[in-house]
């Protein structure tokens, strides 16, 4: 019987590891179920560029998770430190369940984020806990020293989420990701390219919800660094219809073009509101028609 009682044991063992590790088995490519990550330097940077496109995924059955690399603790005009941090993580985490993906916060100062070894194996872990097929973050060229470093950042890590012996507590992922840039409006050194442009006229309004959740920033901080916090609204119903006014991104010609590639010339004239995404050379660099099993929602019509 003893080596009965080994074989059960091993086969427990097994077990137990077997789902421990599952979500590393069953993604990248072993299920139809997409697993996408989005990384913003604040608790509300993923919901501006990604958030119709993210409840898109979710209401198709993909799984979706928002990072923010900080946790926005110096974003405000009167409130600071601790306090602040708490609140925007309660308002991430409200956002979230508006569009129906994860929301996590890690614990680095607003304001104070660098490149650093530490921080990238942060983001590392993200990755590879997530099992990515997808990775989303912004451009290294911006206003903001926070965005411009976690782009940086998600960069370093593109390479790395596949090496064995960095963070060897997490298991590398079989299949280096898609990493992509979030939209942007900056010229220098180059200029954003629409290579994947999905249409969220159908999400828009949860984009929106997902939006308001973060009052902190939508209605206070925002319009007060910006110098327009005499023009929001004072109900609920106003401030979410201004809201909408404030964050509707115009489809320029070039995000057009790539709609009518993504969707057809009749169907894409038609689309109100979209959101795109330019490949990173980092990663694995995806043809057509892997674009589109990434993008399912990117059907011709």
């Amino acid at each position: 019987m003893k080596p009965l009682q080994i074989n059960s044991r091993f086969s427990i063992l097994f077990l137990l590891l077997n789902f421990c590790l599952s979500p590393f088995v069953f993604s990248q490519g072993g299920s139809s179920q997409l697993r996408i990550i989005m990384i913003g330097a604040h608790p509300d940077d993923c919901d501006f560029d990604g958030g119709g496109t993210a409840a898109l995924f979710a209401k198709m059955g993909h799984a979706v998770k928002f990072v923010s690399v900080t946790n926005g603790d110096a974003g405000h005009q009167t409130e600071g430190g601790g306090v602040l941090a708490k609140r925007r993580k309660a308002e991430a985490e409200e956002s979230g369940k508006r569009l129906g993906v994860s929301y996590d916060v890690l614990d680095n100062h607003d304001g104070e984020l660098v490149p650093n070894l530490d921080v990238r194996l942060q983001i590392i872990r993200k990755i590879r806990e997530w099992n990515a097929d997808v990775v989303i973050a912004p451009r290294p060229n911006d206003y903001h020293p926070d965005h411009r470093y976690t782009g940086v950042l998600v960069q370093d890590a593109a390479y790395m989420v596949g090496v064995p012996n960095v963070t060897p507590h997490i298991p590398p992922l079989k299949k280096n990701p898609v990493f992509l840039y979030f939209q942007d409006k900056f010229q220098r050194p180059n200029a954003f390219r629409p290579d994947i442009t999905v249409d969220i006229s159908s999400t828009f309004d949860q984009k929106i919800s997902g939006l308001d959740a973060h009052k902190s920033q939508m209605y206070e901080w925002l319009p007060w660094i910006g110098g327009y916090s005499k023009d929001v609204p004072q109900s609920d119903a106003d401030r979410k219809k201004w809201l909408a006014q404030q964050r509707t991104i115009k489809i320029n010609a070039d995000m057009r073009k790539s709609l009518e590639k993504w969707y057809g010339k009749e169907y894409s004239d038609k689309v109100q509101h979209a959101e795109s995404f330019e490949i990173c050379e980092y990663g694995t660099q995806p043809n057509d028609e892997e674009i589109r099993r990434l993008f399912p929602m990117m059907k011709k019509n």
